[in-house]
């Protein structure tokens, strides 16, 4: 087994570095091109980088993992993050790409924020950058903390040395080619996740005879119907978070037209949907499989990992086991990436006495790729940290602190600089709070009744606007860019 999965995984490691140095001759000339590809990215690279990026190791380890230990209920969570991407697609993607090519070409999330007021360095630009940098870090970790359980699992190698395996491979082709090989690579990790989905779930089910397929829909349609109101709203609160994720809506940013996100839309989606189902299948028929043939399983975010060994040849599930890094990696790449462009353009250009070159810049923002990654390693070394419980968090903090103002941004024309700095913090504030103050008579956290993001994000929402409403308006350069963006979108 160890031989044909480590041909499958070694091959794939060398094609993502292939994919790399392709990137490098053609689209790192300088930092835009090398954060945002010179915004020329198609529909399909846009929508299955999006999707690869966000669905993450969780898709085929966390979220089966979940479906494994509470069946159904997995299913609202699922459900309120294709309700969000879809929400994402209509109310951000179109306009976010407009406005931020008419504010002075910004390239990052945080230099959005601030000349969306007109304003070079505004602070709520070093804000959101510092924000990015610790959320994540510790979303990064939760990426390698799955690749180290993934080589743990699968090889029985050392977690540590996963992690450097997993981190090693990742870094190698992101220094070299930015942000297109970022997408390339997501491109092709999203292809083999879905065949990996598809593939798990429909070959396990197979091995059910007729009367132990009955019993297995007939405990899916029981599981559905006993789950609580307040849990699967809490849940379904997850698709709240589309609208404040850097690395997500950054490929919105990047795309060659907003006229080309509707078909980006419609692949995204497709590809989001069948993806979710086959995740929530692998853990369901999954935990059916293994209760049916007496087995066990130590972590259930490994019950992928274990089926793929069980039921495949050993070359083809190398190449499933490929699946979950290509989920792991593609994630890791792209948030090394925004918070290297937050390090670089929102904090090192914009305060430097002196201006840097080109050169400078590029180089800077290939030593801060690297930099990150040593970081978030060292925070993943814990191999006890749940790679859920991990982006819950981060996705959580992202979620409450920018949601609602990059909507607010792209949506109300009297959004304040203040305004904006006022949503970031009140939304990062609370979200840790909810999270982690032991507020609960038995030293729990809020959180464990009811998901941080939605407080958060209600929160942060409510401080934009009171804010917003009693200090000074925006300028007219700034009301400008607003209205143009509007004419734009509507062909004007």
């Amino acid at each position: 087994m160890f031989d044909y999965a480590s041909i499958a995984i070694i091959l794939y490691f060398v094609l993502l570095i292939f994919i790399g140095i392709y990137a490098m001759k053609k689209s790192t000339s300088d930092n835009n091109e090398y954060l945002l590809g010179g915004r020329n990215v198609s529909a399909k690279v846009t929508a299955l980088s999006a999707g690869a990026s966000d669905m993450s190791g969780w898709m085929l380890m966390g979220l089966p993992g979940a479906a494994y230990l509470g069946g159904l209920d997995s299913i609202w969570l699922a459900l309120g993050l294709v309700i969000g991407a879809y929400v994402n697609y209509q109310i951000v993607a179109p306009k976010l790409r407009i406005f931020t090519e008419l504010a002075d070409d910004s390239l990052t999330i945080p230099e959005f924020f601030s000349k969306r007021f007109a304003l070079n360095n505004g602070s709520v630009r070093l804000i959101a950058s510092i924000v990015i940098i610790l959320f994540f870090t510790v979303y990064t970790a939760s990426g390698l903390v799955a690749g180290g359980k993934l080589f743990e699992s699968a090889f029985g190698i050392n977690y540590v040395w996963g992690i450097i395996a997993t981190v090693s491979v990742v870094v190698i082709y992101t220094v070299l080619g930015g942000f297109l090989a970022v997408s390339l690579s997501d491109f092709i990790q999203g292809v083999i996740m879905l065949i990996a989905l598809v593939a798990v779930p429909a070959v396990t089910f197979s091995h059910f005879d007729v009367e132990q397929a009955q019993a297995l829909t007939e405990s899916m349609s029981l599981g559905i119907e006993n789950i609580e109101l307040i849990a699967a709203f809490s849940l379904m609160t997850w698709g709240l978070g589309y609208f404040g994720q850097p690395h997500i809506i950054v490929r919105f940013m990047a795309i060659n037209c907003h006229t080309n996100l509707n078909k980006a839309k419609n692949i995204g989606l497709s590809w989001m949907t069948i993806s979710t189902i086959g995740a929530l299948a692998t853990g369901l028929i999954g935990a059916s499989y293994i209760a049916k043939s007496n087995q066990t399983v130590s972590d259930p975010e490994t019950i992928f990992i274990v089926l793929s060994q069980y039921l495949f040849h050993p070359f083809i599930a190398g190449w499933l086991l490929a699946a979950i890094l290509a989920a792991i990696m593609s994630t890791i790449s792209s948030q090394l990436l925004v918070s290297s462009s937050s390090l670089v353009e929102d904090i090192y250009q914009s305060y430097s006495t002196k201006k840097p070159s080109k050169k400078q810049l590029l180089m800077t923002s290939r030593v801060c790729v690297i930099a990150v990654a040593v970081v978030a390693s060292l925070i993943a070394l814990d191999s006890n940290s749940s790679v859920l419980g991990l982006v819950s968090n981060a996705w959580a903090g992202f979620g409450a602190a920018f949601g609602p103002l990059i909507i607010l941004s792209l949506w109300w024309k009297k959004l304040t600089h203040s305004g904006a700095v006022a949503g970031i913090l009140v939304g990062s504030i609370t979200v840790l709070i909810w999270a982690y103050a032991p507020l609960l008579s038995d030293g729990q956290t809020l959180s464990t009744y009811f998901y941080e993001l939605l407080p958060g994000f209600l929160a942060s929402l409510l401080a934009i606007v009171v804010v917003s409403l009693n200090t000074q308006q925006p300028t007219e350069q700034a009301i400008e860019w607003f209205d143009a963006t509007n004419r734009k979108l509507n062909g004007i």
